[in-house]
């Protein structure tokens, strides 16, 4: 298995989270995920990721910032 793919876009100022969101998506490979750090919840990427076919799953971390996995379903 990959390891994973780490984001940290905390604290950066929109479009740069979801540009780097976008570019770790186009470099995502079978059984691998992408962790995706950000200061807020990244609502407008929930919606991409349902029309790519992408699964995610959000928690809150420390600080007040989210945690969000990324990955193809599993078949």
């Amino acid at each position: 298995m990959k390891p994973d793919i780490e984001v940290d876009a905390r604290w950066l100022d929109p479009p740069e989270p979801m540009e780097k969101a976008m570019d770790a998506i186009g470099r995502l490979e079978p059984g691998q995920r992408i962790r995706f750090l950000i200061h807020r919840e990244p609502l407008p990427l929930y919606n991409l990721l349902k029309q790519m076919g992408l699964t995610y799953r959000t928690r809150p971390i420390e600080d007040h910032c989210y945690e969000v996995l990324i990955f193809e379903p599993e078949n």
